[in-house]
């Protein structure tokens, strides 16, 4: 067997052949990335019940990666139900934010800097 699949013809059984397999518009059409609400949609459906070989097939993602998906929403979604957070968690967060809104300043200061021309004699003040 060539693996081809045969079309049956009034009787008589035929080969298809290049170009007579269905047009790609007749095909659903999927993403190449999943979305996170699409992926939440996917896990929610097998949290329902439904069977994870028919929501792979009809939405042809891998069994496993949808094992993967479901796993890790659980995962996420016990900690974010969580009151409060670890205090560590929260000291992790500001620390954080704050790096990021002083990176921002420094960036702004240096472009300042370099925009008013005085980039060598800030050089030689930093050493």
């Amino acid at each position: 067997m060539t693996g081809a699949k045969e079309v049956d013809d009034g009787g008589k059984k035929r080969k298809p052949t290049p170009g007579s397999e269905p047009p790609a518009a007749e095909l659903p059409e999927l993403p190449e990335r999943w979305s996170a609400a699409r992926k939440t949609e996917l896990v929610l459906r097998l949290l329902r019940g439904e069977a994870l070989d028919a929501a792979s097939r009809e939405s042809q993602v891998p069994a496993h990666e949808l094992e993967s998906w479901k796993r890790v929403f659980l995962e996420q979604g016990t900690r974010g139900l969580r009151i409060r957070g670890e205090p560590e968690e929260r000291e992790l967060t500001l620390a954080r934010a704050k790096i990021g809104e002083l990176m921002m300043r420094l960036e702004l200061a240096e472009d300042l800097i370099e925009k008013r021309g005085f980039t060598d004699e800030w050089k030689r003040r930093a050493r």
